[in-house]
């Protein structure tokens, strides 16, 4: 699995809108990795935000 998808799936498991610090303790990842994978899904539509700095995948 790629990062973006460890990314994603942590989302989705979160249940409700994350922001990348959250996101970042869930799965360990480093910061700057989760920015860029939050930069690709965002291009792709796969993510959207219903809060501020928080994110959820699109359903």
């Amino acid at each position: 699995m790629s990062i973006k998808d460890d990314v994603l799936t942590a989302m989705k498991e979160a249940g409700n809108p994350v922001s990348a610090g959250e996101v970042e303790k869930i799965t360990g990842i480093d910061r700057k990795e989760i920015d860029k994978a939050f930069k690709e899904l965002k291009k792709e539509n796969a993510i959207q935000s219903p809060v501020r700095c928080k994110w959820e995948p699109v359903k």
